[in-house]
């Protein structure tokens, strides 16, 4: 290859900044242009599977990432009213699939891949409002009527991605009748003064909670999912008043009632859920992350498979970089099938996690049980395809 392709990547948040770590240690010049004034997340957690870990391992910031967030000694499945229905240890699952879990704090993952990218390849306050792309090359338009030109266009700018309109048109998101809560406690402020009593996965009629520790295991992130057609708004930024929370729960079991009420600020948002779309590259410009397959939450994958698209896609550039068309085609061909399939069984799950009728959860429960126990399928839920994969292997790529 002559001189060094000019990626540029538009998004600032994990995708990106992932991306952009790995497309520079393949050796390519990369630019990251952030709509916001600083790289700066949410306050929520964020849960990386053990793919997401051998992905960021290969990348060098596995270390760095676990240092900061929290490694729980088993994996827990309960019932709302407490009974467990699996439990499976964490060395286990690091034999099984080559790596272990970690959850953390979104903005601490942020700070992690910020810090691993040099600052003068960020500009922040860049608003990326459409793309232009062709076989010979692509550009970007920015709000304030600037404009860059790049051989490749990388759009990983979020839900609502600009990059993707430009390619393919707006999308067509449809209201699932299922919202979230979320907050984020000091263990400190329980009376408890631990993380065990409430982790894991609880499952009950009409919706499901997600407990884990974040920073260190000092801060306790919860999501709490529910059925609840009336609320529609998307925004994950909406307050919300913590007796809601607790009215909602009321019937759970006590330590959840517990946990909840020491919650100080709480959210809450309506999940809306898109189907995959048929493509994601045009010409020398493609998209990753939520930009390409935004998924309901009930897999705990957004976060991994925008890691993975980011390992893979600088692997493909690395690969054909003489041939930038045909390099983002390789990407495509060798996440989007994954990617779509994730998608379809986040849906699915979000079905199976919230069974109104006692019989039918007994009926999964056990099935669940049984599962684990005589077949290779550690999960249960037969979702150990997902944490087998490697991104930063020579096999993510296909064809």
């Amino acid at each position: 290859m002559g001189r060094k392709l000019r990626v540029a990547v538009i998004g600032g948040g994990i995708g990106g900044l992932t991306a952009a770590r790995a497309l520079l240690r393949r050796g390519l010049e990369v630019h990251v242009y952030e709509s916001a004034p600083e790289l700066k997340e949410i306050g929520a957690g964020v849960a990386l599977g053990p793919n997401a870990m051998k992905a960021l391992r290969s990348l060098e910031l596995e270390g760095p990432v676990r240092a900061i967030g929290y490694q729980s000694p088993f994996q827990q499945l309960r019932t709302w009213k407490g009974r467990i229905i699996s439990k499976t240890d964490a060395t286990v699952a690091a034999t099984r699939f080559g790596a272990n879990g970690c959850t953390i704090h979104r903005a601490d993952l942020l700070d992690v891949l910020a810090q691993s990218v040099p600052a003068d390849i960020v500009s922040l306050s860049a608003r990326c409002e459409s793309v232009t792309t062709g076989e010979a090359g692509a550009s970007a338009r920015f709000t304030d009527g600037s404009e860059i030109e790049a051989d490749v266009i990388v759009g990983a700018d979020g839900i609502h991605s600009a990059v993707r309109a430009s390619l393919f048109g707006p999308d067509a998101p449809t209201f699932t009748g299922k919202i979230c809560y979320r907050s984020i406690i000091p263990v400190a402020s329980l009376p408890a003064a631990r993380l065990e009593p409430y982790e894991g996965l609880w499952l009950g009629p009409h919706g499901a909670l997600v407990v884990y520790g974040v920073r260190r295991g000092e801060l306790i992130n919860v999501v709490a999912h529910y059925d609840d057609a009336t609320y529609k708004h998307e925004s994950w930024i909406a307050e919300c008043d913590r007796e809601e929370v607790l009215t909602r729960y009321r019937k759970w079991h006590p330590s959840l009632r517990e946990l909840f009420a020491a919650g100080d600020l709480w959210y809450k948002w309506a999940l809306y859920d898109r189907d995959p779309i048929p493509a994601w590259t045009l010409g020398r410009t493609t998209i990753l992350g939520d930009a390409a397959h935004p998924m309901l939450p009930y897999l705990g994958q957004g976060a991994g498979q925008a890691i993975e698209d980011g390992c893979v896609l600088a692997a493909a550039i690395d690969k054909l970089g003489d041939d930038p068309v045909g390099a983002l085609e390789l990407y495509e061909r060798s996440r989007r099938p994954r990617a779509s399939q994730v998608v379809l069984t986040s849906r699915s799950r979000g079905a199976d996690n919230h069974l109104v009728s006692p019989v039918a959860a007994l009926k999964r429960d056990v099935r669940i049980a049984v599962r684990k126990r005589f077949s290779k399928d550690l999960t249960g839920r037969g979702e150990s395809w997902i944490a087998e994969y490697d991104a930063g292997s020579p096999g993510a790529l296909t064809g």
